[in-house]
C-alpha cells in the first residue's frame, strides 16, 4: 500500500494469521511489557485482543528477513464504525461534537513497535502507511488514544496541563472524557509549565500528534486496568501543511 524497502514490508492483515500476528505482538507490548489486561485478552495463547478487533484494518509492519510482525495499527474508518455499533474509544469519550460535524472520520488504536525496533525508522514507516490510508479513503479527521505509562497523575501534570493549555480541541471537535474516569489536566497555571521539560516526559507518539498539528480532548482518562494515563488526541488531515505531511506520507530512513 506504500513505497518499502529490502528490510520491511508494509501491508495490511490479510489472513487469520496476520490478525494473530498482530494480537501477540500487542501481548508482548501492552501485556507483558506494561502490566495491563482486558476481558478477551488470551494469556494462554499469548494475544492481547478485544470485540472491535474484527471490525478494524490492522496495518503491519514487517521484517523481511525474519517475517517478525515488528509493528501494528488499527484503524476504524465511519463506515466501519457503524458496522461495530460505535466507535472504541466511545467507552472512554463523548464524540458526540466530532460526529456531528459532518467530516470523515478515521479512528486510530493500539500502535505499538516491537522492542528491538523503538527507536529505529519503524513508526515513520507506520505513520507512512497511515498516510497513503488516509489519501486513499480521503479522510478528513484522524483521531485515537496515546497514553502515558503508568497512573500517578502527580508524575505527569506537567506534560498533561502542558498539552490542555496549548493543544486544546476547538470547541466544535472537543470530546471530553466521560464517567467517573474523568481527570482535569488542568493541573499547573501556565507560567509555572517549562515547556522543554513537558515535552521530554511526554510518550513519543504524542509528541508525534503534535507534529502534524494535532489538538487533544478535555480531561485525561485513567485506565487502571491497562496500567496507563490515556489522552484524546485529533488531526484535521486537511489542515496538515506540506512539510507536516512529509512526517507522514514519505517517512523516513534508519
Amino acid at each position: 500500500m506504500t513505497p518499502t524497502d529490502e528490510k520491511f514490508e508494509l501491508r495490511l492483515a490479510r489472513t487469520d494469521a496476520d490478525l494473530f500476528a498482530a494480537q501477540r505482538l500487542r501481548y508482548e507490548v501492552f501485556i507483558e511489557e506494561l502490566g495491563g489486561n482486558g476481558p478477551l485478552v488470551d494469556h494462554d495463547a499469548r494475544l492481547e485482543r478485544d470485540a472491535f478487533d474484527p471490525y478494524f484494518d490492522h496495518l503491519l509492519l514487517i521484517e523481511r528477513k525474519s517475517q517478525r510482525v515488528i509493528g501494528v495499527y488499527r484503524v476504524l474508518r465511519g463506515d466501519m464504525a457503524e458496522k461495530a455499533g460505535r466507535f472504541y474509544s466511545e467507552d472512554e469519550y463523548d464524540l458526540s461534537a466530532l460526529k456531528a460535524s459532518g467530516r470523515r472520520l478515521m479512528e486510530l488504536g493500539r500502535s505499538c513497535v516491537h522492542a528491538d525496533f523503538r527507536g529505529s525508522a519503524a513508526m515513520y514507516y507506520l505513520w507512512n502507511g497511515l498516510g497513503a490510508y488516509v489519501l486513499e479513503h480521503d479522510i478528513d479527521v484522524m483521531f485515537g488514544v496515546a497514553s502515558f505509562h503508568g497512573t500517578d497523575i502527580n508524575a505527569i501534570r506537567e506534560p498533561l496541563a502542558y498539552l490542555h493549555h496549548t493543544h486544546l480541541a476547538p470547541k466544535e471537535l472537543r470530546p471530553r472524557v466521560v464517567g467517573p474516569h474523568f481527570q482535569t489536566m488542568d493541573l499547573m497555571p501556565r507560567d509555572q509549565i517549562d515547556p522543554r521539560a513537558a515535552l521530554k516526559a511526554m510518550p513519543t507518539l504524542i509528541k508525534a500528534y503534535l507534529r502534524l498539528g494535532g489538538y487533544v480532548g478535555e480531561g485525561a482518562f485513567v485506565d487502571h486496568s491497562f496500567n496507563t494515563t490515556d489522552v484524546f488526541l485529533l488531526i484535521d488531515s486537511k489542515k496538515i501543511s506540506e512539510k507536516q505531511r512529509a512526517l507522514y506520507t514519505k517517512g523516513r530512513r534508519g
